[in-house]
């Protein structure tokens, strides 16, 4: 297995337990290859969160030998919200926009899913949960990945979320939503998640190696 990629991380600047140096310290040890910084965010602290995390970012991008995207992941907010917040966030310095999905296990609001996917500039839809068929279609359609997550609670629904983007052709990608030292995995560890899913070794191949290059490709356009 090549090197890993992880594109939803938080760091102290919101509930993570790291400084973002730290956390590109020991992707480096584990062997990443690139990763995004998606510290949680809504109306009150986008604009402190991108104006600490975006020069982070680019220094540590140039003293590491990996990708250090500075990003975001919008998290409760109203459905209706979206669309303005991901723009409010490109324009501060977002590489990397993902949407807090329906996940099983937090009361989000039903239609953030729809939202996320409908929205320009949204690039993952985190934790998705039960998914429709339909979303996941406009998901494949707008270039939104979804997400196949390793954390507890948030992975309950991966072999759903990987059922209907096998059906649809949805891109997906395996995330650990990093919040400590504990949460990071490495690329075998990676590979048991994905093949967990119900994923052939291939499509594990695609998801963990082939996606995150595509989204690297994507974002620096």
């Amino acid at each position: 297995m090549s090197a890993r990629f992880d594109f939803h991380i938080h760091s102290l600047l919101t509930e993570g337990e790291l400084v973002p140096s730290e956390i590109v310290q020991r992707c480096s040890v584990l062997g990443y290859g690139g990763i995004a910084i998606t510290d949680h965010v809504d109306q009150t602290n986008l604009e402190h969160v991108l104006g600490c995390l975006a020069p982070a970012c680019r220094e540590l991008g140039g003293l590491f030998e990996m990708e250090v995207l500075p990003g975001v992941e919008l998290t409760h907010v109203h459905p209706d919200s979206i669309e303005a917040l991901v723009e409010r966030a490109r324009k501060l310095g977002a590489e990397v926009v993902v949407v807090h999905g329906e996940t099983l296990v937090e009361p989000v609001r039903a239609g953030t899913n729809s939202a996320a996917v409908n929205a320009t500039g949204v690039d993952i839809l985190a934790h998705p949960g039960l998914i429709t068929v339909e979303e996941a279609r406009l998901a494949k359609e707008n270039n939104v990945f979804l997400e196949l997550s390793s954390r507890k609670g948030h992975c309950l629904a991966n072999g759903h979320v990987a059922k209907v983007a096998k059906e649809t052709g949805a891109g997906l990608l395996l995330n650990s939503d990093a919040h400590s030292p504990g949460d990071f995995i490495t690329a075998d560890q990676a590979l048991r998640v994905a093949l967990g899913c119900g994923l052939s070794e291939a499509e594990a191949e695609a998801v963990l190696v082939e996606n995150p290059r595509q989204l690297l490709k994507q974002v620096k356009q």
